[in-house]
Order: structure tokens, then C-alpha cells, then sequence
């Protein structure tokens, strides 16, 4: 037989010395639906507490806000007022919103440094003076152009059109979204409001036209450079999930234009008269253009139309918008009739809440700067996988505007970092998008806790692998098809934490009150928990630093089982009616199995591993990774006079 094969050590991850996490910015026309807090916000919250635990406390800020601004929540209130569902101001409206928000944020246990508003307060002026900072920078390091574009106008109610003010069919080619607005979808596909299918006015359901404006547009060609090495930088540190990266990469595509092969002919007698272009292979029913620029492939469309050539536009690089002329909105220096549009200002947002939060705790508002700015530092950004356009390449390209040349693209200390986006797939309602007018309406978040505690949401949330592939929330009590015996889904992770945690606590605790007096043995750990332990904690933080937080949960769920069954076993060994010292090694370990459990499961159910700490009498540096691989009685003072907090029986830690 040959010799047993040693493990080879598990390499350690680099975490940074300062991190920033950001959960999005929900719109302040409604509550937080399911979606909000099971898709980002919990995912955030726990790798929040996580990297507090790992780097320290003082290290890390979670910012979010309500995001104020925008035609979304100005037609939402308009429908509202109108249905006499809601009587007060747009302001009050959105007040009302964020309050709930906050409020429903704060029932799940996520726990932001700061959630702020865009519009209101210290926030909202910071903001304010962030975004005119940003718009002159950007002007004058040339990298805005003033563009006339159409834009769409209500004929029958005299006004111009925002945003969520017009609705058609999106003419991405493959898109299949309905829910097309002025300029981009609800997938968040980018495109010019000519381009628009089938588009109706939402204010007076009739066609509108389209008018020429003026607005204010990131020009691309002038960061290009930056943009090519962001994407390349990602793709080489693999920062980007597979699928996000996949995503953003068919941005960077060259301009195309997609056409029916039943108009072929047609278009081969205009050819001539387009400019230079390559034609690809028949892709099912169409054959594709490749033009080597934008301003080509636009002057094509324009001949396409005139010939009523039907054609879809792909996936590429654009102009991005700064600016719009909707009254409800961050004011554009110098441009009295401008306002900032949502979708920019809502991605320096964050920024201005981190200045916000740390003026609040007496450092300078400049300090933002040694987080976002700094080599040193990381920004998270958790966000879903509709959003993967603004955060990902819209937000490089202003990013690099606001930076002084560099020849490689590459940002340098002292100037913006590039983010890490943590992008998750959909979170499903019963297998299907969720939706407002299906035959089940999808639950609202705080409606779920009627049903369900927070800490069972934030395990079942957290295992769903949301990371790798749509997963469906389906739980027992909304789901029509379910039957009296049908098992509820949402219930497995609670179920385990509720069962097999609580009893391997529960047996630490009793074991010691009933053996030693309620005083944790000292003692060297046995070679082979502790060797269990440390395996579990180095896949825990590989798992944790890669952003797969479903693998978190199974790492500890795998140590918290299989410290149950050591137990199981080694408890038979103990002479129970005189245990003497043969309970004393099996205590120790049992209680280092403890420990580690709750360290894992601290930044998952923070509940439930806090009245675990408060009742082994030790303090709050439990959470610390400083500590992580020694015993808990490290964390006492003195061991001879140390006793934990009496636990009565069938008591429930989680």
C-alpha cells in the first residue's frame, strides 16, 4: 500500500487594509420587496460583517441610501395621487419611502454605517456638491460633449418625456423585454429613443414624437483606453463572475447592426451607399453589419429607416448621458435648464455617503478619499445582474474621466480605484420573474416577516447560490401548488440551525454547567478538532474572498454536523455518573467546535451567535480572526474564577 497522501495548506487569501461595501440604491417610490434584501442586501450585510470580523471594525463602511431622484418615482407618485392613494408632496413621498426602508433594513438585521438619502439632508447637500465637483471635473478634463439627441414629446399634454414616461418594446437585438423606456430597458440595455419599438406615451397613452434637446455625454473614444484596461484587468484578476464578465464584455463588441435575411436583397442594393462595413454569416433568420464606428453605424440606421429596412442594433459602447431636463433632479452647473439624470449621480452616490458618514463620526469630508482613492483600500459593490452596464462600464468610463491621463488606463494612488462588483443572477418568485400583475403577487420584505423570522430569511438568502444561477424563492405559504405535507423550502437552513446548532451549543453549555460548575476546561484542543477546525476556517475565508457566500454557509453547516457526531460518539465515553476528567478533554474540544461554529455563523445569524457570546461571558473580541485558531479560553482573563451565564433548559440559540 502506498504512503497516505499529507494535505497540501490552504493558501490564504489578501484582504485590504480599508473596505467599502455598497448594497445599491432601492428607488424611493415603494418599500423593499423580496428582491431588495434576499438578491443584495443580505449578501452585503453578511460580507460586511465578515470583513469587520476579519480586517476590524474600524476598517470597513457599508453605505447605501434611497435613491431619490428620477422619472421612475416622479410617474409613480403621479399614478398614486392620481388613484388617491397617496395625498402629500413628491418630497413627502419619498420621505415616507426611505423611512420604510431604513425600517425594513433594519428588521432583517442589515446593518449599514450610513442609509442615506440622494435629496435630503447632510447627504442629499453632499451629494449635491459631489455632483457639480464631478460634472465640472469631467468637463474639464474633456471628456463631455454636448450632443443634440431626440427626445420624446407628448403632443397632446404639450411636455417632454422621461425616463419611464414612454414605454415600448426594446430594439436590442435578443432582448425580448416589453418593458423598453426612453432610452434604456428594464434590463438595462442601452439604446437612442428613435430606436424605441412601438413607443406610448404613459401620461396620455397616445404616440408620442420625437424633438431634438441638447444634453450633457461622457464621451467614449476619450476613455477608451481606461475602459479596455478595466475589462482586461478583470478578466486577468478574475474579479467578475463568469457570467457578469460575459456580460460586460458584449458591450465592448463593435458597432452591428442586426437585419432580417428577408431583407437582404434590399439592403444589398444600399449597400453602396453605407459606409465601410463588413457583413457576417446568417445568424438564423438575420445576417449581421459591422461598421468600425458609432457615428457609421448610426448614419446607416438613418438610411435603413428611410429604405423601411427593419434592423436591431447590438450591444456596444455609447455616449453616456449625464444630463436630462426633468425638473425633479441634482441641478447641472451652469445649465440652468439641466438637471443631472438618476442613473449617473446614483453611481457616485455612494460616494457622498461615505463622505457623509465619516464628517458625522468628526473626520474631514475629504477623508472619502483614503477608501476609494487609495491602493490600499477595496470597494465592494453588490449589486444585480440588470445593473451590470452602469456599474461596470458607465461607471469606469466616468471614473477614468475624473482622473488626470494616463497612458495605460490604469488608475494610480490617489486617484479612483476600480470597484469589485459582486453580481447576482435573479432571485425568482415561483420560477418566474417576479411580477407585480401575475396570478400570485411576490411578497413585500417586511410581509415576509409574518411568516418567518429574519435570521431563517438570511440563511435561506444565503445558500440559494445566487452567485452562479437564477434561483426561485418559493416559499410554502405563498406558493398556490404547495399541499398540507409539502415541505417549505425557506425552512432547510433554519430547520438545520434550529436542530443541529442549537444542540451542539445547548451540549457545550449543559455539559459544563452539569461537570465543571459552569467553567470552560482549559486544556490543549485534541490534534484532530483542531485540524477540523482550521480546514473549515481556511475554505470559509477562500469562500468568503471569492464573493461564493452560498459556500460559507455549507463550510460551517459541514463543521457544525460533524462536530455533532464527534460529540455523539465521544459523549458515550464519559462516566455520567461520576465524569471526573473523563469529561474534561472531550469539554475542551467540544467547546472549540463551539467557538469556531459561531465565529463562521456570526456574520450569517448575528442574533443567535451574539446570545451565544453573552452567555460564554467573553467579550466582543470572540469575533475577532486575530483569535480565530486559539482556544476560547484565550479570551479569558482569568480561567479559575471565570463562569458563563447560567442557559436554562431547551433554550434556543438560533
Amino acid at each position: 500500500m502506498g504512503k497516505n497522501k499529507e494535505r497540501k495548506p490552504i493558501p490564504r487569501p489578501q484582504f485590504p487594509k480599508r473596505a467599502v461595501v455598497t448594497g445599491g440604491m432601492p428607488y424611493g417610490n415603494k418599500e423593499l420587496h423580496f428582491g431588495h434584501i434576499g438578491g443584495v442586501f443580505i449578501h452585503a450585510d453578511i460580507f460586511t460583517r465578515f470583513l469587520k470580523d476579519r480586517i476590524g471594525n474600524d476598517n470597513v463602511i457599508f453605505v447605501s441610501g434611497t435613491d431619490c431622484y428620477g422619472s421612475p418615482i416622479v410617474e409613480y407618485h403621479r399614478q398614486k395621487v392620481e388613484q388617491g392613494a397617496f395625498e402629500g408632496t413628491l418630497e413627502e413621498f419619498v420621505m415616507q419611502n426611505h423611512a420604510h426602508q431604513k425600517e425594513t433594513l433594519a428588521q432583517y438585521h442589515v446593518a449599514p454605517s450610513l442609509f442615506a438619502t440622494s435629496a435630503f439632508g447632510r447627504s442629499g447637500e453632499i451629494h449635491q456638491e459631489m455632483s457639480a465637483e464631478i460634472f465640472t471635473t469631467l468637463q474639464q478634463h474633456g471628456h463631455l460633449q454636448k450632443m443634440s439627441t431626440a427626445q420624446f414629446f407628448d403632443t397632446e399634454l404639450n411636455c417632454f418625456l422621461n425616463g419611464r414616461q414612454v414605454i415600448g418594446k426594446c430594439p436590442i437585438n435578443g432582448c425580448q423585454s416589453e418593458k423598453g423606456y426612453a432610452d434604456e430597458c428594464g434590463l438595462g440595455h442601452q439604446y437612442q429613443p428613435q430606436e424605441l419599438i412601438n413607443p406610448i406615451s404613459s401620461l396620455s397613452n397616445t404616440t408620442p414624437t420625437l424633438r431634438e434637446i441638447e444634453n450633457w455625454y461622457i464621451e467614449i473614444d476619450s476613455v477608451k483606453t481606461a475602459l479596455d484596461t478595466w475589462i482586461e484587468t478583470c478578466k486577468q484578476k478574475r474579479t467578475l463572475r463568469r457570467f457578469a464578465q460575459s456580460d460586460i464584455e458584449e458591450f465592448f463588441a463593435p458597432p452591428i447592426i442586426h437585419i432580417l435575411s428577408k431583407f437582404e436583397a434590399d439592403f444589398q442594393a444600399l449597400a453602396s451607399s453605407l459606409p465601410s462595413h463588413t457583413i457576417h454569416e446568417s445568424k438564423g433568420k438575420s445576417f449581421q453589419v459591422e461598421f468600425s464606428s458609432l457615428s457609421d453605424r448610426e448614419q446607416a440606421c438613418d438610411a435603413l429607416s428611410a429604405a423601411n429596412i427593419q434592423y436591431r442594433n447590438g450591444k456596444t459602447l455609447v455616449p453616456f448621458r449625464l444630463t436630462g431636463n426633468i425638473e425633479w433632479g441634482i441641478p447641472v452647473p451652469h445649465n440652468p435648464d439641466l438637471t443631472f439624470w438618476v442613473w449617473p449621480e446614483s453611481l457616485w452616490a455612494p460616494i457622498s455617503f461615505t463622505a457623509t458618514y465619516l464628517e458625522s463620526i468628526g473626520q474631514s469630508k475629504d477623508a472619502w478619499k483614503e477608501w476609494w482613492c487609495s491602493p490600499e483600500s477595496e470597494v465592494y459593490q453588490f449589486i444585480g445582474e440588470d445593473n451590470v452596464y452602469f456599474y461596470g462600464p458607465a461607471q469606469t468610463a466616468i471614473f477614468a474621466g475624473l482622473t488626470s491621463e494616463s497612458p495605460t488606463g490604469a488608475p494610480v494612488d490617489g486617484e479612483l480605484q476600480h470597484t469589485q462588483l459582486v453580481v447576482n443572477k435573479h432571485l425568482l418568485f415561483l420560477n418566474s420573474k417576479a411580477s407585480s400583475s401575475g396570478k400570485v403577487k411576490p411578497p413585500m420584505a417586511r410581509e415576509l416577516l409574518n411568516e418567518y423570522t429574519a435570521e431563517q430569511l438570511r440563511a435561506h438568502f444565503i445558500s440559494l447560490g445566487l452567485g452562479m444561477k437564477n434561483i426561485s424563492f418559493a416559499p410554502k405559504s405563498y406558493d398556490p401548488t404547495a399541499t398540507e405535507n409539502s415541505a417549505d423550502p425557506v425552512m432547510k437552513e433554519s430547520q438545520f440551525m434550529s436542530n443541529v446548532l442549537n444542540r451542539l451549543v445547548r451540549n457545550a453549555f449543559y455539559t459544563a454547567q452539569k461537570c465543571t460548575d459552569g467553567q470552560i476546561p482549559v486544556g490543549t484542543v485534541s490534534s484532530s478538532v483542531l485540524e477540523d477546525c482550521q480546514r473549515s476556517i481556511l475554505n470559509y475565508e477562500r469562500s468568503m474572498h471569492s464573493k461564493n457566500l452560498h459556500q460559507t454557509f455549507g463550510t460551517a453547516e459541514k463543521l457544525i454536523r460533524n462536530a455533532n457526531k464527534w460529540w455523539s460518539k465521544r459523549s458515550k465515553e464519559i462516566d455520567w455518573e461520576n465524569p471526573g476528567e473523563s469529561v474534561t478533554q472531550p469539554l475542551i474540544d467540544l467547546f472549540h467546535y463551539v467557538k469556531v461554529a459561531v465565529m463562521l455563523m456570526h456574520p450569517i445569524a448575528p442574533l443567535g451567535s451574539e446570545k451565544v457570546r453573552h452567555h460564554l461571558n467573553v467579550s466582543e473580541h470572540l469575533w475577532s480572526w486575530e483569535h480565530i485558531f486559539e482556544p476560547i479560553y484565550g479570551l479569558i482573563d482569568d480561567s479559575e474564577t471565570h463562569h458563563m451565564i447560567h442557559v436554562p433548559p431547551r433554550t434556543d440559540f438560533y
